[in-house]
């Protein structure tokens, strides 16, 4: 049953643990989840056979597609998980059938800046110690093959060596030409460029390696993009790790350990079932970042729920530009390569009064700074400020639109809010090419503080929407970085540096496809911004996109280009989100999450 709400709301822990958690069982049975096509991981958690449940639903027409992404945030962020959870209870009071499809939270935020990523107040995911924490191990299971693969590569350096030639391994690979990282997930700064192979020759040969946090390795990537078993082991084998001496792509299946990382990932790649503070189910699966990943749960999540249920609220990564666009060109067009019709019926974008008052110039919210400092400017009416970071609201509308899908602004109230600020909010979305905007208050009130934003998606699911992509399958690796610079994030054109303009002619000469296919691409920059610098606030314009490194990711079946300078390891704040976490000794309860 619902968890009773209590004023003032009480910490997420504490109304997360006061809740009378649904058996999975019971949970499976409202999602039309059969009882052969669950396995269950405890008592309140289960993966689900895909497999069995898209091979029953075969023939049933899919649900609606509703992503929930956010205007460019503040450091803080937004509140897009929360709103799109509260949407999906809101849609459940209705008495609909639907389902929450959230990406897995890494131990990174968890333990770093933002604490815990399973929604918030009285709009959560439970479990939420577990789905915070370990869960049910699919963050560490793609740890282990990407790192396997690591070693695999160090092994295969090491024992192919003649005394006296470096260059005599199996596979000819060049040690400094090696782009495979080992990965942690949690935020090591120390880690993100280290020497390996010190000791002596029975420890390999020592050259520079790099850490990523997990959920930005590109065997991440891999998990939330696959659509089936085989299809998870074609993307496994054609992995690049390096390149040879004379610059030919070397593979995981030429090194022998895409089986391996295949059988260690079986039953990561089923999704999981949870629920939700109001008992309705929901998917968390996949984890990738948005700002250097693609930001989205897994295509397996989505696949199952659309087979399940009327509509699917599945949330994108940071901002429009980021998630949003990335869940359109690469989820969606790589789900198309598979066969599968998936486009957005509606696209939801989340804004707050304080990341408007951000964008307008009132004060501004650096990385890692108290929100102590900013608190009184952010909670003090001021409606020129407000109008003036409408701009970048009525930007992330525009680029949404570009998609030919409905658009609807919610508005994420906190306490401080007034009435005259919602108003305009609500006003200039509408002026901006909003189909509908709508305040919601779920953090507090959970489903039915959401109740006018459900209204308002529901009207919009009435308008047609039309398949709109940036740019065709076909369409040149150069001229496709060139459509998101000047077409998305309205730069002047692409100012690449001497290392990105060799890698981009090696690309070119290479021409990886993944079935058959052109790479997709995946912009890596910052979220903070609409631009590469997260210093470029409200809209940027007169610029260059400055583009310093491509990689390519071929078994995600995608180019990332790195634009501007951001690691993709995270480092620890000065008072990171770990201090307060402990466990109450008595009674085995985690404490301090929030």
């Amino acid at each position: 049953m619902p968890v009773k709400k209590r004023y003032p709301v009480p910490s997420d822990i504490d109304i997360a643990q006061e809740a009378e958690l649904l058996p999975i069982a019971e949970v499976a049975k409202k999602a039309g989840i059969l009882d052969d096509e669950l396995m269950p991981f405890g008592r309140y958690m289960a993966k689900v056979e895909y497999a069995k449940v898209l091979k029953r639903l075969k023939d049933k027409p899919n649900g609606k597609i509703i992503t929930v992404t956010a205007m460019t945030p503040t450091p803080l962020g937004e509140g897009k998980t929360v709103t799109a959870f509260g949407l999906g209870q809101a849609l459940a009071q209705k008495k609909l059938n639907v389902i929450n499809a959230f990406r897995e939270p890494s131990k990174g935020p968890t333990f770093g800046i933002k604490g815990g990523a399973a929604g918030g107040g009285y709009s959560q995911a439970l479990p939420m110690e577990n789905i915070n924490l370990m869960f049910t191990g699919d963050i560490p299971a793609v740890e282990t093959a990407h790192n396997l693969c690591a070693a695999a590569i160090d092994a295969s350096i090491l024992h192919g060596k003649t005394p006296g030639d470096p260059h005599r391994n199996p596979l000819y690979i060049d040690p400094m030409n090696i782009t495979w990282t080992y990965c942690v997930d949690v935020n090591a700064r120390a880690l993100r460029d280290v020497m390996v192979g010190l000791g002596g020759i029975e420890n390999g040969y020592p050259r520079l390696a790099h850490y990523d946090i997990t959920v930005a390795t590109e065997t991440a990537a891999i998990l939330a993009l696959t659509t089936s078993l085989a299809d998870l082991r074609k993307r496994l084998g054609r992995i690049v790790i390096g390149y040879t001496y004379d610059n030919k792509p070397v593979t995981a299946e030429q090194l022998g350990v895409a089986g391996a990382m295949t059988a260690v990932l079986v039953d990561a790649i089923k999704p999981n079932l949870v629920q939700s503070t109001e008992g309705h189910p929901m998917l968390c699966h996949g984890f990738p970042f948005a700002n250097v990943a693609h930001g989205n749960n897994s295509i397996m999540a989505d696949l199952v729920a659309l087979k399940l249920a009327d509509y699917m609220v599945t949330e994108n990564g940071f901002g429009v530009e980021c998630g949003y666009i990335k869940f359109c060109e690469v989820v969606c067009r790589e789900a198309k390569w598979a066969g599968i019709d998936m486009w957005p019926d509606c696209c939801v974008i989340v804004a707050t009064i304080r990341g408007l008052k951000h964008h307008g110039g009132t004060v501004h919210l650096a990385p890692g700074q108290p929100y102590s400092q900013v608190k009184k400017a952010f909670e003090t009416e001021n409606l020129p400020a407000v109008e003036k970071g409408c701009e970048n609201l009525a930007r992330n509308i525009e680029i949404a639109k570009m998609t030919g899908v409905p658009v609807v602004v919610a508005i994420n109230r906190f306490i401080t809010d007034t009435d005259k600020e919602v108003e305009l909010v609500r006003k200039k979305a509408l002026e901006a090419g909003a189909n509908g905007a709508a305040p919601c208050e779920n953090w507090a009130k959970g489903g039915e503080g959401a109740t006018e934003l459900a209204d308002e998606v529901l009207k919009a699911l009435k308008v047609p929407k039309k398949r709109q992509e940036l740019y065709e399958d076909e369409t040149p690796i150069r001229e496709k970085i060139e459509l998101f610079a000047t077409k998305v994030f309205l730069a002047d054109g692409v100012a690449y540096t001497p290392e990105a303009e060799r890698r981009l002619k090696l690309f070119e000469e290479l021409d990886f496809r993944a079935d058959g296919k052109q790479l997709t691409v995946n912009v890596a920059k910052t979220h903070l911004s609409l631009a590469h610098d997260r210093t470029m606030l409200g809209v940027p314009r007169n610029y260059k996109l400055p583009v310093r490194d491509i990689r390519a990711s071929a078994g995600a079946g995608f180019y990332y280009p790195l634009c501007g300078v951001f690691p993709t390891m995270p480092g620890l704040p000065t008072k990171p989100a770990f201090l307060p976490v402990d466990v109450d000794v008595e009674t085995g309860k985690i404490k301090g999450l929030f």
